[in-house]
């Protein structure tokens, strides 16, 4: 949408929720952030986003200018075009998953949504936009994807988001050495490790074995960090290391292995497959004088390494490149019907 008619304005919104990429946002004649212009802006508008006294302070304006392009819903049970101007055009029209839940910035829930509504694109009946942009327009609104992938360019605006999101204040994005985000997934006892490596922009996943013997996100949390590792020690120059994870259980297991008078045992541990292999590297970049800094990140909150990781963690499960399979030879039980308790006589 930005790039239609090179937009440097965004209206609609709150401040928390409004896309970081614009040089200026405001509500009608609001302004939230960036400069006030004598002349008017290109403008992306989220018309439901408006209130009905914003949307009439905005009206001159789109009625006099043609470089702005609007958002909005059908309003009705017919789900029917309605021009929301008189002077406007549709461009596009979907039922994909475009929309973000509300508070998703608070409950930490980052996946798209189509909440039951139609999208529409109008833009001014003067303006004119080319073929190719128009498709490119409809098939994001048609978008089934769960969620979107967070950008990493280089722009001035975006540095300056990325710089005051958890990551950014704690100065990771000017870390001289290499940043891994790991995430994992875990769907029906198939498990997935993943991560994404900021310096080079690139991934790498794999499936966990064992989910027969039983399956928690643990494991697979604990994969991803030992293949971030894995990776950090097949680069040719070895540098420090910075290692992100949404998960407290890894840095909690990673710290009993560190520092001194510690006699830790890998027996009883579920995972000490995985495990010994974490401490194996972490070990040899000790004895190496490479620094290891593990961070734990909120999970689902915006962050754009750990959202990164994220959209990588379902690859993670379809990868056919399966590690510590190796079985435990533990007996498994397993019950092939519901068991029903009788309150009546305490039976089974």
């Amino acid at each position: 949408m930005k790039r239609v008619f090179q937009v440097t304005k965004y209206q609609g919104d709150t401040a928390i929720t409004i896309p970081p990429f614009f040089q200026n946002a405001g509500r009608g004649t609001g302004r939230i952030w960036g400069e006030g212009t004598a002349n008017p802006q290109p403008i992306v508008i989220n018309w439901p986003g408006l209130n009905d006294k914003e949307k009439i302070s905005l009206i001159p304006t789109l009625s006099t200018t043609d470089d702005w392009i609007l958002l909005t819903h059908p309003q009705g049970a017919s789900n029917k075009s309605q021009p929301p101007l008189v002077e406007s055009q549709r461009i596009a029209r979907a039922d994909g998953k475009c929309s973000r839940y509300k508070g998703w910035w608070w409950e930490g829930k980052d996946e798209l949504a189509t909440h039951s509504m139609t999208t529409e694109v109008w833009i001014s009946t003067r303006g004119r936009i080319p073929e190719g942009t128009q498709i490119a327009i409809q098939e994001a609104l048609g978008e089934e994807n769960t969620k979107d992938n967070p950008s990493f360019r280089k722009e001035d605006l975006e540095e300056i988001h990325r710089s005051s999101t958890e990551a950014g204040l704690l100065g990771i994005y000017n870390f001289p050495g290499s940043v891994y985000a790991t995430d994992c997934s875990n769907n029906k006892g198939v498990m997935g490790a993943v991560f994404f490596q900021l310096d080079e922009q690139r991934g790498s996943c794999c499936q966990l074995g064992r989910g027969e013997e039983g399956n928690s996100s643990n494991r697979p949390e604990l994969g991803a960090a030992c293949l971030a590792l894995e990776d950090s020690k097949r680069q040719q120059e070895r540098k420090p290391v910075i290692l992100l994870s949404d998960s407290a259980f890894f840095l909690s297991s990673s710290q009993k292995w560190t520092g001194e008078g510690k006699s830790p045992s890998m027996y009883g541990n579920p995972d000490a497959d995985i495990m010994r292999d974490i401490v194996h590297l972490l070990r040899e970049r000790i004895d190496q004088g490479l620094l290891t800094i593990l961070i734990k990140i909120k999970a689902h909150h915006g962050d754009p390494l750990n959202e990164l990781g994220d959209r990588w963690a379902g690859e993670g499960r379809q990868s056919e490149n399966i590690r510590w399979s190796l079985p435990t030879n533990r007996p498994i039980f397993y019950i092939n019907s519901p068991v029903h308790y009788n309150s009546n006589n305490g039976a089974y």
